[in-house]
Formats: C-alpha cells, sequence, structure tokens
C-alpha cells in the first residue's frame, strides 16, 4: 500500500497509463442492432491471455441463420506486454488487503500494491467506455463485462459495487478466498439494496471440474455466490452457475468463453 492517498493516486494513473484498450471488433451489420438500437458491447479483461478467443467466440456464434450475424463490440483490455498475465493485473483488479492477510507471493519478492479494482473501474468505465462510444453506435443498456480468476474477483466487485455500470456479468473461477473479507462485505452491501422487479442483470459465474481440489476452495466459494445470489431472482438477477467437466484453472478459459458469449448474444 502507499504512505498516502497521492501516493495511491499516483499509482493507480500509473496502472491507467499501462492499460491498452485493444482496437474494437465489429461483428454483424447496421442493419441487424436489435430493437434497442447500437450494438451491444463485451469489454473482456487479462486480453493479453483471451481476446483471440473471444472474437472468434463472438464471430462464430454471433451468426444469424441469415447468415448477416448478430452484431456486437468487442473490447480487449490489455497490457503493452508481451505475456499472458501482466503483473499489473494484481494491482488493477484486487480490493485493498494488507499483503499481510495473504499468502506469500508466488512470484517470489513482496505482492504488487493491492486495491486498484476501484481506479481501474473509473479507468474502463470513464475513460475506455468514451472511447469505444466515439468508434460505434453502442447499445448502453447491453454491456457486458468478462474476467477470469482475479479478473472474475474483479466482475464480482464490479456488479456489487457498481450494477448499473453493464447488464451482464461474466465471472470464471474467481478468486475469492484471498480477498473474501472484503469481496463477501460487498455481497452484503448488495444485496441489502435490492428491490423487487428490480432491472435484470445477467450473472454468469463458472469454474472448472479440477478445481475443486484447488486450495483455495475456488469451486465452493463460486458456488455459493451463486447460491445466494441466486435468491434474488424476484428482484431482477438471473444468475446461472457452470462446473465444467474435467476442466482445471487454465484449461476451463475456453470453454468458459464458449459459454458466456452463448449467454451475451442471447441476452443482447
Amino acid at each position: 500500500m502507499g504512505n498516502g492517498s497521492d501516493s495511491v493516486d499516483e499509482a493507480a494513473r500509473d496502472a491507467g497509463r499501462r492499460q491498452r484498450a485493444n482496437v474494437p471488433h465489429l461483428f454483424g451489420s447496421a442493419a441487424g442492432r436489435g430493437a434497442g438500437g447500437g450494438f451491444p458491447v463485451l469489454y473482456v479483461l487479462d486480453a493479453n491471455s483471451v481476446i483471440g478467443t473471444v472474437v472468434e467466440a463472438v464471430r462464430l456464434q454471433g451468426r444469424s441463420r441469415d447468415g448477416q450475424g448478430s452484431p456486437a463490440v468487442v473490447v480487449g483490455l490489455g497490457y503493452d506486454e508481451e505475456v499472458p498475465f501482466a503483473t499489473a493485473r494484481l494491482t488493477d483488479y484486487s480490493l485493498p488487503m494488507t499483503v499481510e492477510e495473504l499468502p506469500p507471493f508466488s512470484r517470489g519478492g513482496e505482492w504488487p500494491r493491492q486495491g486498484g479494482a476501484d481506479d481501474f473501474l473509473r479507468f474502463v468505465l470513464e475513460e475506455v467506455r468514451p472511447m469505444v462510444e466515439s468508434m460505434a453506435t453502442v447499445n448502453r443498456e447491453r454491456q457486458a463485462i468478462l474476467g477470469h480468476s482475479l479478473g472474475g474477483l474483479f466482475v464480482l466487485h464490479a456488479l456489487y459495487t457498481r450494477p448499473d455500470a453493464f447488464s451482464t456479468y461474466l465471472a470464471g473461477s474467481p478468486s475469492i478466498d484471498w480477498y473474501k473479507r472484503l469481496i463477501f462485505a460487498e455481497e452484503q452491501a448488495f444485496v441489502t439494496q435490492l428491490q423487487p422487479g428490480g432491472k435484470r442483470k445477467h450473472v454468469l459465474i463458472g469454474v472448472g471440474e479440477e478445481e475443486q481440489t484447488h486450495p483455495t476452495r475456488i469451486n465452493e466459494h463460486a458456488r455459493g455466490v451463486a447460491e445466494r445470489l441466486g435468491a434474488f431472482a424476484d428482484c431482477g438477477l438471473d444468475v446461472q452457475f457452470e462446473q465444467f467437466a474435467r476442466e482445471n484453472h487454465i484449461s476451463v478459459l475456453p470453454v468458459f468463453i464458449s459459454r458466456a458469449v452463448r449467454l451475451f448474444l442471447r441476452s443482447v
């Protein structure tokens, strides 16, 4: 953590400058924008590792029977590093835990600064989103965010703290265990604000079957979130939980993305 708010803000700005929003990919024709008008948008975390898989899933699944396609914009949020998972994500997607509450850093040395999720979410909504809207006519009522692992935790954080920012929240293998104290508090605050007949939101939480043996109890935590949120269907929450057979924490990515894109396209 920083020594004060100024140092934290400076670190957050540095994280924002490290980000790059990949050029949005548009599929389909303007004639197929749908009754709501404008293209639906899918924001993708960890674009360095998964943007190609997401783009292909949207391209293939987005084809309508007449061959014209279901239009969508895919926005990749990545880093200017040629690695699948940049170290900066450990700041940008995380909640403000103290390093004393975390296990030893698996890469050796000290943990990167924690707690950049709010700053990164503001970056997406206040800097990236206007850029996307300047490039394409978008449907503000049909927007989704997809993330996996620590990115999955970020997706839940976005749902709990900015529930009106997106219509669909796609969380794969969310890293709940290390941050469970804070994310559970956010969940509790979120559900207390829900009202019957609320605006419909789609939530998908997916895990790999082989993650059941993961020391951070990924499946148990993820299933618990889905069950608790699923109790609020009358408040507009459409919550789905999927456990994908014979997949582990990394191999689950393509199948989770396929399922997430399918839900996203069906909900637009």
